[in-house]
């Protein structure tokens, strides 16, 4: 007897397993791969993307509204349907006081389904690179990246996050963090200023992201990279509501609008989140 996968047969899965193992596409007649490692455990929520993604990766979208349009056809059903998941996550977020929020990015549950430890591997040695932090909020990973040798520009739209921060800084005696209050705009970096812009759980609150993205890739040196980890795109015991969150194809159908051009995805390396490196 063979063995299903929910209806689908697993011989169906290993051939498109292998077309995305290999899957290669074209942003503006440079040549890019999107590399997606898979382990068993996470094999239904790949096929549930894989299309998506693939769709993606055959054009680039022109503005913020075919990204929107997007967005409400491929969303669940929820009361939020029709609004603005910018401004929907963003009201959720700021439902708790900052406090709350606080507490919350720095428990041991976040570690748990985090795992910065893992992030940090992956990131590679940073020792003596200057890295912004966009959405650092209580400076989560800021002061581990500080910890690891990195000059860090914690930046937040948020001032009392950025007061939080600075009394952290202080009483922790870290040397290498600046902090920058930025608009909602724009993450306020001068061209060429940084190695790497990292944001974590952070992607789905910006508005005009295509914009936004321009801006940061001037702000990042040649060669240097961009770091999005974000929530996948259904129900988990952790993060945002659904409705909240942006789906893979969305994000990365934003940057290669937003000028990137080199894409690798990990959809593995944490249990709730996917990580695009970008540059």
């Amino acid at each position: 007897m063979k063995s299903k996968l929910n209806g689908l047969d697993l011989k169906l899965y290993q051939s498109k397993f292998n077309e995305i193992m290999h899957y290669k596409f074209k942003i503006n007649t440079t040549e890019t791969i999107a590399l997606i490692e898979i382990k068993p455990f996470q094999l239904m929520l790949i096929l549930s993307l894989m299309a998506s993604f693939i769709l993606a990766c055959q054009e680039p979208i022109e503005n913020n509204e075919d990204t929107k349009t997007r967005y409400e056809k491929n969303q669940h059903k929820h009361h939020h349907s029709n609004e603005d998941p910018y401004s929907s996550a963003n009201t959720h977020m700021h439902s708790s006081s900052v406090e709350d929020l606080i507490e919350r990015f720095e428990s041991p549950e976040r570690d748990a389904y985090q795992r910065p430890e893992k992030l940090m591997n992956y990131l590679g040695d940073i020792e003596g690179k200057y890295i912004m932090d966009i959405g650092a909020g209580s400076g989560y990973f800021s002061v581990k990246l500080a910890a690891a040798g990195a000059h860090v520009i914690a930046a937040d739209v948020d001032e009392t996050f950025q007061e939080y921060l600075q009394q952290r800084i202080k009483k922790e005696a870290i040397q290498n963090i600046e902090l920058r209050q930025i608009p909602y705009d724009s993450p306020a970096l001068y061209q060429n200023e940084v190695d790497m812009v990292m944001i974590v759980n952070t992607y789905h609150h910006i508005e005009n992201r295509i914009d936004y993205f321009k801006k940061v890739k001037e702000g990042t040196k040649t060669e240097g990279e961009l770091i999005i980890v974000d929530f996948f795109k259904t129900e988990l015991p952790v993060g945002p509501p659904v409705d909240h969150k942006l789906s893979l194809d969305v994000v990365i159908a934003e940057l290669k609008s937003a000028g990137y051009t080199n894409l690798d995805v990990n959809v593995t390396l944490l249990p709730y989140q996917y990580i695009v490196r970008a540059n």
